[in-house]
């Protein structure tokens, strides 16, 4: 039964009942029960798990509190977490702050990714990574529902309500399907209606920093290019293009690394464009490892990976996206 049902019960019982009143008892000054000791209050305010006893470290200004526990309210109160300790990292999409967990996941800390609401965020063409996705809802089910998706197409305030949620769930659908097989990704835990729990990488002190910050050492280099490349190579088997993937969105932590960044997805036979946007990563990530001092072929190294999972190269790829020299993408260029 659903909820407007249950009202509409109550308010036909409530019609038939006689109204009832009530004398309100004046009792003697100082009458009642005595002050409840400071131990005894706090004990019981600890046994509260609602978001009206949600007390966090972080000291955030008054417009940022409503908004973290507009944001992570539902999560407190199914004990994902226990206190907002920090920010971590303030971004163009959404911001992330370090959390202490709760009692429903072993790990000790937590990172919330809050997002920005869609008309303060940075992303330029959004629409470009929207072709050929479905809509998804809060549950990361697909919407089906003509109401929800006319609203959508129009784009009215509660069209863009929904796509700002299914712009979430895509991150959070992503993040699971590449940790379920084994990609360097943070373990997704929960999604609320503007936020996304997962595993914190980094200490107390400070996050992991992205990969574009860091200098490697040069034994790393070969590594962990290699790694990112395994990374991708998983990604593409599950039928993922991270959309905007390079240094920037690599964190770097103990001499391994860990991809964030997943709102923009696409699909690899879904989009037009899929394969301007992959050659794109590939050509951004081989820039970084080239300044480390390790020379590639990132034109070549993304047909490769392309074509290695059964994806035509469409006529849409311009000979020049590949190395005229290079037999073997002669060989891809005509065969595309």
């Amino acid at each position: 039964m659903k909820t407007d049902d249950y009202q509409t019960i109550i308010e036909e019982i409530d019609s038939d009942l006689p109204p009832v009143t009530f004398e309100r008892i004046r009792k003697p000054a100082g009458h009642g029960l005595k002050k409840m000791p400071d131990s005894m209050a706090q004990f019981i305010h600890s046994q509260d798990d609602s978001v009206d006893s949600f007390q966090f470290t972080y000291h955030a200004s008054r417009h940022e509190q409503s908004w973290l526990l507009e944001s992570l309210g539902s999560i407190y109160e199914e004990n994902w977490i226990s206190d907002i300790l920090r920010m971590v990292k303030g971004g163009k999409e959404a911001t992330v702050y370090l959390c202490a967990a709760g009692h429903s996941v072993r790990a000790s800390m937590l990172a919330a990714k809050i997002y920005r609401p869609r008309m303060l965020r940075n992303l330029k063409n959004d629409q470009l990574y929207r072709e050929g996705r479905a809509v998804l809802d809060k549950d990361s089910h697909i919407v089906k529902d003509l109401g929800m998706l006319k609203a959508e197409h129009k784009r009215s305030v509660y069209g863009e309500q929904i796509r700002h949620q299914s712009w979430i769930a895509y991150e959070f659908m992503s993040l699971k399907k590449l940790h379920a097989a084994g990609a360097n990704v943070p373990e997704p835990y929960e999604m609320g209606i503007n936020a996304i729990l997962m595993g914190y990488i980094g200490d107390e002190q400070s996050g992991a920093p992205t990969l574009n910050t860091v200098s490697l050492h040069p034994a790393e280099v070969k590594p962990l290019f290699d790694r990112v490349l395994k990374n991708i190579d998983i990604m593409l088997a599950s039928r993922i293009v991270h959309g905007d993937l390079s240094a920037y969105n690599i964190l770097y932590w103990d001499g391994q690394i860990t991809l964030i960044d997943f709102p923009q997805v696409i699909s690899p036979l879904g989009h037009r464009s899929a394969y301007q946007i992959f050659s794109r990563d590939i050509k951004r990530l081989c820039e970084y490892f080239a300044r480390q001092g390790l020379q590639t072929a990132p034109a070549r190294l993304a047909a490769d990976l392309w074509r290695s999972h059964g994806y035509r190269l469409g006529p849409e790829i311009h000979p020049r996206d590949l190395d005229a020299d290079d037999p073997r993408d002669r060989k891809l260029w005509k065969e595309g």
